[in-house]
């Protein structure tokens, strides 16, 4: 898991944001019903975020983390995996939740993030017209993936999400198989130590823009209490980072996706290529 289970997100909240929050059950294209905390923001952007939690499901960190998304505009729904097998809603500290991660299912676990991602579209949900994921862990690998799921993401938000894969798990997809068909950029995100490669993983048949698509975020602040960090490619000198950070930069990725997504303007006194 992420985070200890008494850690809660490293932003504090922010009153009057948030035009309430509540837990509901979402069905998917299979019929199940299951678990998921929808918060929606006082000031709507125009963004919808799918928080997608770590092996613990519908923990009480995931649904905060919803209502502070929320908080700065962002509608948020964070959601449950383990409707088809847990017993009971509890997602406290004595749930058994790793004799139930390897009874998931990928295409389970996608329909249910496709059912998130139609309510925030919908009008519950607050007509969300650009959708981002984030994910922890078990998530953070599922938020990868989103990028290639073709449901129209704008960004996607990964921390701890293994890319390479775990060997525990080698049944489930692996988010670097599918970076050829990402449709969105990736921002990645880790707090344990990242083995480095003299060779970068795309093969020669990766599409330029699907290796511009993926950006990773280096490790710098050790631990597991302050939920996540984050740290970027800059001089060693400069300060570094708080976790805070990392809830910073992720709301700032879902703000303006439009001028994101429009081609850079050349720099002052060139011109394109072709121009007279």
């Amino acid at each position: 898991m992420c985070v200890d289970n008494d850690s809660r997100p490293p932003i504090p909240p922010i009153a009057g944001g948030s035009a309430g929050s509540r837990d509901l059950r979402l069905t998917s294209s299979d019929g199940t019903r299951f678990m998921a905390h929808a918060a929606r923001a006082s000031t709507p952007t125009g963004a919808g975020m799918v928080v997608i939690p770590d092996v613990r499901g519908l923990h009480p960190y995931y649904k905060e983390l919803a209502d502070r998304f929320a908080e700065v505009g962002v509608d948020a729904v964070a959601i449950d995996f383990f409707a088809r097998t847990a017993p009971s809603d509890d997602r406290g500290e004595s749930f058994d939740f790793m004799s139930h991660v390897p009874q998931t299912k990928p295409d389970a676990l996608q329909a249910d993030i496709a059912a998130a991602v139609t309510y925030l579209k919908g009008k519950d949900g607050g007509e969300a017209r650009s959708i981002f994921s984030v994910g922890f862990c078990f998530g953070g690998a599922l938020s990868y993936l989103q990028a290639a799921s073709g449901l129209g993401y704008s960004g996607v938000i990964g921390f701890y999400g293994w890319p390479l894969g775990l060997s525990r798990w080698p049944d489930r997809p692996k988010p670097i198989d599918a970076v050829s068909r990402y449709k969105c950029g990736v921002l990645s995100s880790s707090a344990a130590p990242i083995r480095e490669s003299r060779k970068p993983p795309w093969t020669s048949s990766t599409p330029p823009a699907a290796r511009r698509a993926s950006s990773t975020i280096r490790p710098s602040i050790p631990g597991r209490r302050t939920a996540f960090s984050i740290a970027s490619r800059r001089s060693s000198r400069r300060p570094r980072p708080t976790p805070g950070d990392a809830c910073r930069r992720s709301c700032a990725r879902t703000r303006r996706p439009e001028a994101r997504s429009s081609p850079r303007r050349p720099a002052r006194g060139r011109r394109r290529r072709g121009e007279p």
